[in-house]
């Protein structure tokens, strides 16, 4: 077990090192960001290497008993590495692709943003975070992302200076080592979010937008970052599941 929790190690740290290489490759890894939001960034990073197309993932406890679905013969879980314990170990989850559907079998509900869910969800976050005036819904939730980032960094900055050392960053001073990591991970969070939504975020980024995150090129920077870029979208696309939830519910009571 030691052995193969090494290779896993081994291997999401060489999927650290290869997104932030390359535009594309980091937005492939924001777009699994967005649809795995509920967990955390060092299992999304363990999906990414292993299962880049994974829409919705769990246990295979979780697929069989809750669900009612079986796991197809010959599938081959996605390893995470969990911590919670004294030793770390091995646990599995799998794709929904990766199972099939008894009579009584469930879907798991996977929203989807339209047009529509607009107006309640500008609500929400008005609400919620009490934004500056946004000309766009995407306006608003790059500027609300922009908040949490620099909320974020502010709790985590010594953290975040202390592991620069071997990154494009080494050197920086303690200005422009913030300047990058909250301009990287507003752009990329955002980026993650309006994926997510169907918004079109290649429409409003350029590669250029993206510029500050390839100074974040060792495992321990790239998890500094892909930390607040997920813990910032995940906050963010939980209030937009709700709000469409809800108002989903509702016209299904008015029908």
């Amino acid at each position: 077990m030691a052995d193969k929790i090494i290779y896993y190690a081994e291997l999401a740290n060489r999927k650290a090192e290869q997104i932030t290489g390359s535009y594309h490759a980091w937005t492939t890894f924001l777009e699994t960001v967005g649809r795995l939001y509920k967990y955390p960034y060092y299992e999304q990073l363990m999906i990414a290497a292993q299962r880049p197309d994974a829409t919705a993932c769990a246990s295979y406890e979780l697929w069989n008993k809750r669900m009612q679905r079986y796991v197809k013969r010959g599938s081959r879980g996605i390893a995470l590495i969990d911590t919670s314990c004294e030793e770390p170990v091995l646990k599995y989850v799998f794709d929904i692709d990766d199972t099939g559907a008894r009579e009584n079998s469930r879907r798991p509900y996977i929203w989807q943003y339209r047009e529509e869910h607009e107006l309640p969800v500008i609500s929400t976050l008005s609400k919620q975070y009490q934004p500056e005036n946004a000309e766009t819904l995407s306006d608003m939730i790059e500027g609300i992302t922009k908040d949490l980032i620099e909320d974020y960094w502010d709790g985590q900055q010594q953290d975040i200076l202390g592991i620069v050392d071997g990154s494009f960053l080494e050197g920086y001073d303690e200005e422009n080592i913030r300047f990058a990591f909250c301009e990287a991970a507003t752009v990329s969070a955002t980026y993650a979010i309006l994926a997510r939504c169907g918004l079109d975020p290649d429409n409003r980024y350029e590669h250029e937008d993206f510029m500050p995150v390839f100074d974040f090129n060792t495992p321990q920077a790239v998890s500094a970052l892909g930390t607040a870029i997920s813990q910032a979208s995940e906050q963010i696309l939980r209030q937009i599941e709700i709000t469409i939830k809800t108002f989903e519910r509702q016209k299904m009571a008015e029908r």
